[in-house]
């Protein structure tokens, strides 16, 4: 439950400091006091966006402080899963700095809006005007009759089984559409694979082949250089290797009469050692060389496959279309791996299906004997708020489609009056009754749910004289399970709150405030005779007033 609120330089509220008792407390105040002050600072507290309107002094910051009591409430799994601090008295803090930035703390750890928003659910329930617009949707009309039924448990698992299925429908959906695309190009790679593996290719063997088809394809002119160059290496009065024998001879007599000699001697005599290994060589390689057509031809048609290749699938190396060829091949693979993968994924579906079904059965049999118990618990309370011949029906129909809820469509049907048909709730019931039927039905979730604090921001509208009293009889029961908060202008409500706060307006110097006070037994006599005859008292206005006090 709420058990303090600080403001500090928010809208009209320089600062405010307030503590409330877990009873039924009376928010009063004329038109534009500040009680929507009041619930918009609440509103930052529990997540809601703000921006540089809130602040007052537009040079400060603005902070708002909320004390809750949680300890009765069973939240601490929700702080332990967000990685929060608990405590069984908890701060939440909102601040708004000059710049616009904002920040939000609970218990003094940051925390983001989301995290923010989703605490607040279990906190607070401000029931707006707008609010009661909910009670014609049909997610909202579902979470009543949920909470009725009293089968969470059935709801969490069919949740879960609904979250892995939905998991799987779209996993395989990515898998058939791959698939699909595979399947569109499963010849074509097939027939690409199929030409590469036929091309037998090896990684570096483009470059032998080319040097094998420059000498199979020069050979005469190959072998007549060769031949040519034997000639002048190995000729008996003039070749090289004779020549080289005789400047060896040459220096041989000198290259005992100094270092330098004895130096162009030994180079000398290495030069015609090399020389003449490498007229060797030559002769090797002459008598290698031979015509081979058959070969030639061969080696051609291989290199013209690669060539041919190498095109088509725009790449310059063998080691490319290797690497095209192990891709393709690993397509073709993926194409039988796919097939094994969307069968594993639709017999889970499957398995999901008849799981949800019958969770979705439960939720249905648990809702049609909710229904009664529900309908009777809301028309005897709107027998008591002047609509004693209220009546209401659940068309509950199935889905053909999992909903996030089960497989029901639902729809409330409303009819005032004895003798008039049903309706559907949104376009039947006037503003006066939908306020009493969203009363009715806060009142009985207030004995399911485990709300700490309601706040009713004039739920009262469209009605007046016994039926207000009523209302304000239901409220004070609701106060004996859960802190509630009526914010009013009827004095029939606001006579039976345990505390009475007042929203005015002061003049401060230059500048008009909004202030917050708790009313003393004196002072609430005078506010509900004002509430009843305006500012102008009269001595009959204060006897009615102490007779709605008792």
């Amino acid at each position: 439950m709420l058990t303090s609120l600080s403001i500090k330089n928010f809208a009209l509220i320089e600062q405010l400091e307030m503590n409330f008792s877990n009873q039924f407390s009376i928010i009063t105040g004329e038109t534009g006091a500040g009680k929507s002050i009041l619930l918009g600072a609440l509103g930052l507290v529990l997540g809601n966006r703000a921006d540089l309107t809130s602040l007052k002094d537009k040079e400060q910051k603005c902070v708002i402080e909320a004390h809750f009591d949680i300890a009765k409430y069973n939240l601490k799994d929700f702080f332990d899963a967000n990685e929060l601090d608990y405590e069984d008295s908890t701060i939440i803090r909102r601040e708004i700095l000059p710049s616009g930035k904002s920040r939000a703390f609970v218990n003094d750890s940051p925390v983001n809006l989301t995290e923010l928003q989703d605490l607040g659910e279990f906190l607070i329930d401000i029931h707006s005007q707008h609010q009661t617009r909910e009670l014609t949707e049909e997610a909202y009309q579902i979470e009543i009759l949920d909470a009725v039924a009293n089968h969470e448990s059935v709801l969490v698992a069919y949740k879960k089984h609904l979250s892995a299925y939905k998991s799987a429908k779209s996993e395989l959906k990515k898998l058939v559409s791959e698939k699909d695309s595979l399947s569109k190009e499963a010849d074509y790679n097939a027939f690409l694979l199929e030409e590469l593996l036929a091309a037998n290719l090896k990684e570096g063997e483009q470059a032998e082949l080319e040097a094998t088809y420059e000498k199979l394809n020069n050979v005469e002119f190959i072998k007549e250089n060769l031949d040519r160059s034997l000639v002048l290496s190995n000729e008996e009065e003039i070749g090289i290797i004779q020549n080289l024998k005789e400047v060896k001879n040459s220096l041989q007599k000198v290259s005992n009469l100094s270092d330098d000699y004895k130096n162009l001697f030994e180079r000398v005599s290495s030069v015609l050692i090399e020389f003449d290994d490498i007229a060797k060589e030559i002769l090797v390689q002459g008598e290698k060389l031979f015509n081979d057509p058959e070969k030639l031809e061969l080696v051609s048609q291989k290199l013209q496959m690669i060539y041919n290749l190498q095109k088509k699938h725009n790449v310059g190396t063998v080691e490319e279309l290797i690497v095209i060829q192990n891709d393709l091949d690993s397509k073709v693979v993926l194409a039988d791996d796919l097939d094994n993968q969307i069968q594993k994924l639709q017999s889970k579906i499957e398995d999901e299906q008849t799981v949800l079904d019958s969770l979705a059965a439960k939720i249905t049999d648990k809702r049609n004997e909710a229904v009664p118990v529900l309908v009777n618990q809301i028309t005897d309370v709107l027998s008591q708020l002047g609509m004693p011949n209220a009546g209401f029906q659940f068309d509950i129909k199935p889905s053909e489609t999992y909903l996030p809820t089960g497989k029901d469509v639902i729809q409330l049907l409303f009819s005032a009056n004895k003798g008039t048909d049903f309706g559907l709730l949104k376009k039947v019931a006037s503003g006066g009754e939908m306020s009493r039927i969203m009363l009715a039905v806060k009142s009985i979730l207030a004995n399911y749910s485990k709300l700490p604090t309601i706040i009713f921001d004039e739920i009262d509208t469209g009605v007046s004289g016994e039926i207000a009293q009523k209302m304000g009889d239901i409220m004070k029961v609701m106060s004996s399970k859960m802190q509630v908060f009526a914010i009013t202008h009827l004095p029939q409500i606001a006579a039976k709150g345990n505390q009475h706060y007042k929203v005015f307006k002061s003049d401060k110097e230059d500048t008009t405030v909004s202030e917050l006070k708790l009313l003393g037994v004196e002072e609430r006599v005078i506010e509900i005779a004002e509430m009843l005859s305006g500012k102008n008292v009269s001595e009959s206005a204060i006897s009615h007033a102490k007779s709605l006090l008792n």
